[in-house]
């Protein structure tokens, strides 16, 4: 079973009535309830963690039984405390999977992993999305034909300042005629970085299907092959304990 967490600040449902309205238990429960659905029987489970929580729903024990975390964030990026972000900046080196969603792109966390300032162009008018799939073969894109068609979005245009990604899976294309580089995989440490573009919180982006087939390919994608051990600290290897015998040869001075 992969143990999914939802992150979400949960900031504008409480605060604005159209995003209330459309998602009125959170736009983390609609992910969630989105990835249920998508789900077969036992194959995920998942919870889900807002800012408002103590340690903002990211304890270490919750964070060692998480597989994949979902972010979303759009309007509180300096609420998460720095000391949360190094912990899940670890997790992610280790093992863990993170899926960045929309306006994450400029979350502390996304930007620490990236190295960049993420930064973007970026238009709200209601406009027409097509998320082209540009590399049909990628377990992100198994179940999605040629394209996604999304009748109203927020435009997010290039230049969009990430390193270069490892894979590509998504670019966009606006009503207004701009360009996205829509959906973005890399490596970190031992842990894999899903970016997935659409999800602006005023339009039900996240209760379109096909969009969560997307975040639900991602996780299966994003799970960990394996763990890291922390080797940061601690003391080198006597000679003792090599795996082969050593004829020490000579001192050496640090």
């Amino acid at each position: 079973m992969i143990k999914v967490t939802v992150w979400n600040e949960y900031v504008h449902e409480k605060e604005h009535e159209l995003v209330q309205k459309i998602y009125p238990e959170g736009i983390h429960k609609a992910i969630a309830k989105g990835l249920t659905f998508m789900a077969a029987e036992d194959e995920l489970s998942v919870r889900t963690a807002t800012l408002e929580q103590p340690e903002h729903g990211l304890s270490e024990e919750i964070l060692k039984n998480t597989d994949v975390l979902i972010w979303w964030g759009h309007c509180a990026h300096d609420q998460v405390q720095d000391g949360i972000v190094e912990r899940v900046h670890s997790r992610v080196l280790q093992g863990m999977g993170l899926i960045v969603l929309h306006s994450g792109h400029f979350s502390k966390i996304f930007k620490r992993l990236m190295g960049t300032p993420c930064a973007l162009k970026w238009r709200e008018a209601g406009e027409r999305e097509r998320l082209w799939v540009v590399n049909p073969g990628h377990p992100i894109a198994e179940g999605i034909g040629p394209c996604i068609e999304l009748e109203n979005t927020e435009m997010y245009g290039e230049p969009f300042s990430i390193p270069e990604p490892e894979e590509q899976v998504f670019i966009s294309w606006f009503e207004g005629g701009e360009v996205f580089r829509s959906g973005n995989c890399w490596h970190r440490g031992n842990g894999k970085v899903f970016y997935f573009r659409p999800g602006h919180e005023t339009y039900p982006i996240y209760h379109d299907k096909t969009i969560q087939r997307v975040i639900y390919n991602a996780v299966k994608w994003a799970r960990p092959q394996g763990w890291w051990k922390d080797i940061s600290e601690g003391p080198n290897v006597p000679t003792e304990k090599a795996p082969e015998p050593i004829k020490q040869k000579g001192g050496s001075v640090h």
